[in-house]
């Protein structure tokens, strides 16, 4: 028995001093960073890939597609905060996106969160699928700092919040953020316009979502990608409720 109990201290001694006990415990582990890929995404020293979650960056330069406005900052700063560290990933629901990409929240030793940390130096937006969604109204605080200081990204015209007046073909198939007044509501509550943008929460995702009581004259900010109708009516659909929150 004391030789089991020796044994047992033993184990106990030889764990990992950076925290590496918390692992066992929360099932966050700690990898190697190797290269940054881009600005939400990087490789470890054992091959994984890895996606910040809950966030989106500008895009840098792939093959024929240019680069966006801040795709290289935002590469830059993710490199110079985690480039050859050891970093803690801290999952979801989901540990995986249809890529096979490992989706996380990511850590430095002294505490860091690194997805909130881009959003609050205004080098990334908040972008968000359910059921991966527990972080979402924490980095919605910080990213509505970002837009009001208009850091980084959100002083450029290709990111800048729109109002539904300003739509025009060339943003057709861009993600935006658009900021206006609910005119109309549908009784079903799963639809609802700003202006000339008619907002609605697809099926398959509704079942996630839990309506909001909107009324007419609410100030709303929403996200996603604008399209346009076959009767030449734009429209956006959101899928999460981070996708949409009042202003007042």
């Amino acid at each position: 028995m004391l030789r089991v109990l020796a044994l047992c201290v033993l184990f106990l001694l030889v764990q990992p001093s950076f925290a590496g006990s918390l692992s066992w415990i929360t099932h966050d582990r700690w990898v190697t960073v190797e290269r940054v890929v881009d600005g939400d995404t990087f490789k470890t020293t054992k091959g994984e890939k890895v996606r910040l979650l809950g966030i989106n960056t500008p895009e840098i330069r792939h093959d024929n597609s240019p680069a966006q406005p801040f795709g290289k900052q935002a590469k830059n700063a993710l490199t110079a905060l985690i480039a050859d560290k050891q970093v803690r990933l801290s999952f979801d629901k989901e540990k995986k996106d249809k890529y096979g990409r490992t989706l996380a929240h990511v850590y430095l030793r002294d505490g860091t969160w690194v997805n909130a940390t881009l959003v609050e130096m205004g080098l990334a937006h908040v972008y968000t699928f359910a059921p991966n969604i527990s972080a979402a109204k924490k980095l919605l605080r910080v990213e509505q700092d970002a837009i009001a200081a208009k850091r980084n990204m959100w002083s450029h015209k290709r990111w800048r919040v729109l109002t539904p007046k300003q739509l025009r073909m060339s943003l057709l198939g861009q993600f935006r953020l658009i900021h206006g007044t609910v005119t109309k509501i549908d009784k079903n509550g799963w639809r609802f316009e700003l202006g000339k943008l008619t907002v609605t929460v697809p099926k398959r995702s509704r079942h996630d979502f839990k309506r909001k009581v909107l009324k007419l004259g609410q100030q709303i900010l929403v996200r996603g990608k604008l399209r346009m109708s076959r009767k030449g009516k734009w429209f956006l659909s959101i899928y999460t409720q981070s996708d949409a929150y009042h202003i007042n």
